[in-house]
């Protein structure tokens, strides 16, 4: 199997490019926003691959991160959610903010992507929902960390009152998505925290 290629990008196409590896040229399907991060024609680019064998084709999936691999790893294992589905998310969702989107069950977001309607994309918040905060985007790898630092876009109070609400026995996953609700009314810390336990309880 391959699990990385490094080269020089020799055209681009919908949905893939040609990396010419010594010579050789690989057709590698990607999302969108890798195919606008990793450079112009003529760059050298290395993408992280995975390889898809069937019995009539074999396809390469590149991605410019690890934490974009394991999340279209994660997508793809959802029943319903090919290939192309995963790259679509992944170009509509950024890597790190899957996680947060997940927690916090935002089926819009899902929805903004490319052949993903309602029901698919409840599918996926509940199938996925327990391991939202588990992909780290440091590695790439599985962590055991909290899931809120994993999310760069939970901060200050919305921060503080997911600790709060996981101190007193709620799961992360729940916690963010009250606070997440919360945090349209909430005024200050208290509020926010009183505001989500409302949510939790309802």
């Amino acid at each position: 199997m391959i699990g990385k290629l490094s080269g020089i990008i020799d055209s681009f196409g919908s949905g893939h490019l040609i990396l010419d590896v010594s010579g050789v040229g690989y057709l590698i399907f990607a999302s969108a926003r890798t195919l606008t991060r990793i450079g112009q024609v003529g760059d050298a680019a290395s993408l992280l691959i995975i390889t898809n064998v069937r019995e009539d084709a074999i396809t390469l999936f590149g991605f410019a991160d690890a934490a974009e691999q394991e999340w279209f790893k994660l997508l793809t294992s959802v029943q319903g959610v090919g290939a192309k589905a995963g790259l679509s998310i992944l170009a509509a969702c950024p890597a790190d903010q899957l996680g947060f989107i997940i927690a916090s069950q935002d089926k819009a977001a899902l929805t903004r992507a490319d052949g993903v309607g309602p029901k698919l994309a409840t599918r996926i918040l509940t199938e996925l929902k327990d391991k939202a905060g588990k992909i780290d985007l440091g590695s790439g790898g599985v962590s055991s960390s909290d899931p809120v630092s994993q999310n760069p876009s939970i901060g200050g109070i919305e921060q503080d009152a997911v600790s709060a609400l996981t101190n007193l026995g709620y799961a992360s996953s729940d916690a963010l998505r009250a606070v997440t609700v919360a945090g349209k009314d909430a005024q200050d810390l208290q509020s926010l925290i009183r505001l989500a336990l409302r949510e939790l309880s309802s």
